[in-house]
């Protein structure tokens, strides 16, 4: 069900899932095009084992806390403002009316919030739907992020956290801006751009040797 800015996905039965997705809306009045962002957040829950061993896993996303075992994070998503606030990205102002070329404040981080050291990884998808009667192939390399490479290692789909997440310790930021191309012409006019982010983490203790050997995430659709 989409409500303006909200989307909510009812639970699923396997593994812990939360997902936060940014909806940003592409359209134009006469020659000028404007870009109308709008987050939706999407929020699941299932829970998941494996054979005869037990592990701990969990996804979540901004503003929501669902445990699972001992393992429980936070998603985190936030905007710096044009005066140096920093706010809940749903509540930022400059998300809206954003202009090609423009620079789109979007800060991605993670909490551990449980009891027990954790590993993390992200997944980041892209997707930008044309405006209806628009022909096209739509090109969602035009929209970037400012990735950390130093804290974050990219392998199989995903962004790796580099280092066990300790509790109440939060990530580096996975990036902290979305850019919008220049060359995002009249055939993005009125279009959807979105970018999903979905967070996961398991247990560090007894699980393999650093957070690529570990096992027991959950499964991604």
């Amino acid at each position: 069900i989409i409500n303006k800015d909200v989307h909510i996905c009812p639970a699923e039965s396997k593994g812990i899932r939360e997902e936060c997705i940014l909806y940003i809306k592409m359209g134009s009045k006469t020659m000028r095009k404007k870009l109308i962002a709008g987050a939706v957040v999407a929020i699941c829950l299932s829970l998941m084992a494996y054979s005869t061993i037990a592990y701990f896993t969990h996804e979540n996303t901004a503003t929501n806390v669902i445990t699972s075992g001992n393992i429980r994070i936070d998603l985190q998503e936030t905007a710096v403002t044009e005066d140096g606030q920093t706010v809940l990205f749903e509540d930022s102002q400059e998300r809206f009316d954003v202009m090609p070329a423009q620079e789109v404040s979007k800060i991605v981080k993670v909490k551990n919030t449980g009891d027990n050291a954790a590993y993390v990884r992200i997944q980041v998808q892209k997707a930008i739907s044309l405006a209806e009667g628009v022909q096209g192939d739509p090109d969602v390399s035009l929209i970037t992020m400012d990735f950390d490479r130093a804290g974050w290692t990219e392998n199989d789909g995903y962004y790796y956290y580099n280092e066990p997440l300790e509790p109440g310790e939060t990530t580096t930021a996975l990036f902290n801006n979305v850019t919008f191309a220049p060359s995002m012409g009249n055939m993005y006019q009125n279009s959807t751009a979105t970018i999903k982010v979905n967070a996961q983490a398991t247990q560090v203790k007894n699980n393999g040797t650093d957070v690529f050997t570990a096992a027991g995430w959950p499964e991604s659709k």
